[in-house]
């Protein structure tokens, strides 16, 4: 039997939890040797939107382990601009964990993949459909440790940087909680 503290302690710890490249390994191995197929996404996901979670359910659906790579925040910013991330690393990592589809989480400092993609070895390195394989620096360190790349749907008029400017540009409210 599970009580409220248990469930309460596990909730908190996987929400919160964002693994070392070194705990991400070991555990990935283990799950390697379980003959299970490794896919690998990342992204800010700076203000999650179904857009994202609609990838991250594709993403998964591609094998058996999905880990998703994060951003740091001054990865974030380098790629975003001053005014972002809008959520620290800390609660993007807690939102994304506590997805269903997710199995791992990690942040990366880099400004691509590569380093990670070289260690993990993912079977399948999935992306957004608002990318190409051609675009991607990532593409041939995934061809090159035995992994394919695959281009998840696009879902239309759903990105962070609507959200944003529609947030932006909404009226304040004095009775808004």
């Amino acid at each position: 039997m599970c009580t409220t503290a248990d469930l309460t302690g596990h909730l908190q710890q996987v929400a919160d939890t964002a693994l070392t490249i070194e705990e991400l390994l070991r555990r990935v191995a283990e799950d390697r040797a379980a003959g299970k197929r490794i896919v690998l996404t990342n992204g800010c996901f700076d203000v999650l939107h179904r857009g994202h979670t609609r990838s991250l359910n594709q993403a998964k659906q591609l094998g058996d382990v999905l880990v998703v790579a994060l951003n740091d925040d001054d990865g974030v910013r380098r790629l975003k601009g001053p005014d972002r991330p809008i959520n620290p690393i800390a609660d993007r990592a807690g939102i994304i964990a506590s997805l269903s589809c997710v199995d791992y989480v990690t942040v990366f400092t880099t400004d691509t993949l590569v380093p990670l993609i070289e260690l993990l070895r993912p079977d399948v390195y999935a992306k957004g459909g608002d990318y190409t394989a051609q675009m991607l620096e990532e593409a041939p360190a995934v061809e090159a440790c035995g992994g394919r790349v695959s281009i998840l749907d696009y879902v239309p008029e759903r990105s962070t940087a609507a959200v944003v400017r529609r947030i932006r540009s909404a009226p304040l409210r004095d009775d808004a909680p």
